[in-house]
């Protein structure tokens, strides 16, 4: 099951799970679509991998599978 990482490691937008908007690798390095399209021209700074757009968790399915509440940016890093 994916992590559904909160945030963008890049530049610590918010990613709510039950929203389009995220972009992951295959090891789930998360990253916002303005970074994603942008700076990062669709690769992964930590693998090198392909990011494409994270599936969305339905909205009713949250409370039994709750997407991570570990943030991963790190200002000034």
């Amino acid at each position: 099951m994916l992590e559904m990482r909160p945030d963008c490691e890049r530049c610590g937008t918010d990613l709510p799970a039950e929203k389009a908007g995220a972009h992951i690798c295959s090891f789930e390095c998360t990253f916002c679509s303005d970074c994603t399209k942008g700076p990062l021209a669709g690769s992964c700074p930590n693998c090198g991998g392909e990011l494409r757009q994270r599936p969305v968790r339905a909205t009713a399915l949250l409370d039994r599978f709750p997407a991570s509440t570990e943030r991963k940016y790190k200002a000034n890093a």
